[in-house]
């Protein structure tokens, strides 16, 4: 595994969803706050997005796409709304057109046509590459950027645009995961990715990220470490704790409890198993170090898990 899918896979939960819908006329309707990941996609139409907390509206045209990676509550509308019409905006399940979810109301002028959903998400342990993506990720439609992310959003669109396709139950969760992949690497590739994308653009963190996370059981020193990355032990350090925040086996113990911590929440396997899979030679040692990170032992962190979910 590389680092972004480690990220993203070490906090995703459960199904996404995601509804097509269209209104018209004049329109103002709110997404509460929410434990995970939200998203909009403009099919037709134009629309503004107003986040809670009094970030600036952000303009939506067809094409164009938004990810909320923090749950953020916010209002979409047909213009840029002032505060006493955000105050009355009608909740999402209460949509102005009456359109019961997935369905599309008759063509109107000016309407909007919109794919909006949202992921689950577990917080606990957000990797701080998941944890510097802004309040609203913001990517235009603009000719010729992010293909792999069209492509996406077109094969969706016509997942949802009519009658159910065979295997479409099947399709349509697999092409939303890829959609947060898309939009999370085109958010890096724009330029504006903060710390993360320095530190995976670097050759000498990358490739020794790229090793720790393929093999996180392995047996790893700084000497082995550095000689991954093909440079000395010193400079390993200075570049690697400089650009990730912390030094390399610090951050791999840290990587080794969180995917620990995945592993819990989403197999049967029994501690012993998962102990070996992330470089613990006994249950016992495995514990202490999990107890020492998080708080509580692994088997109630299990059983809580279980609950949340």
């Amino acid at each position: 595994m590389d680092v972004v899918s480690d990220a993203i896979a070490a906090v995703r939960i459960g199904q996404p969803s995601s509804n097509r819908v269209r209104v018209s006329g004049s329109w103002c309707t709110r997404f509460a706050p929410y434990e995970g990941a939200g998203f909009h996609v403009v099919l037709e139409g134009n629309c503004w997005l107003l986040p809670d907390g009094g970030g600036p509206p952000v303009s939506l045209g067809p094409g164009d796409a938004v990810l909320l990676p923090h749950g953020t509550g916010h209002v979409i509308a047909d213009s840029p709304a002032d505060a006493a019409a955000v105050a009355r905006a009608v909740p999402f399940e209460l949509r102005p057109d009456g359109t019961l979810p997935g369905r599309a109301a008759a063509a109107a002028s000016g309407a909007v046509e919109m794919l909006c959903g949202k992921y689950r998400l577990d917080r606990s342990r957000l990797h701080p590459l998941m944890l510097e993506l802004p309040t609203v990720v913001h990517l235009p439609n603009r000719v010729g950027a992010h293909p792999e992310l069209r492509a996406a959003l077109s094969l969706l669109g016509g997942e949802l645009g009519g009658e159910q396709r065979p295997g479409s139950c099947m399709a349509v969760p697999s092409l939303l995961d890829l959609l947060l992949v898309y939009m999370i690497r085109s958010w890096m590739a724009e330029g504006s990715g903060g710390a993360w994308s320095a530190v995976l653009g670097d050759p000498v963190a990358a490739g020794a990220l790229r090793a720790l996370h393929s093999d996180p059981a392995a047996p790893w020193t700084n000497d082995r470490l550095a000689a991954e990355a093909g440079v000395s032990r010193p400079t390993l350090a200075r570049r690697f704790t400089a650009l990730v925040g912390r030094p390399p086996m610090a951050y791999l113990t840290w990587w080794r409890l969180t995917y620990a911590a995945t592993l819990l929440r989403d197999t049967p396997d029994p501690l012993a198993a998962i102990a070996r899979r992330v470089g613990y030679g006994t249950p016992y040692a495995f514990s202490h170090a999990f107890s020492r990170e998080f708080g509580t032992t692994p088997g109630r962190y299990r059983d809580a898990a279980g609950k949340a979910s």
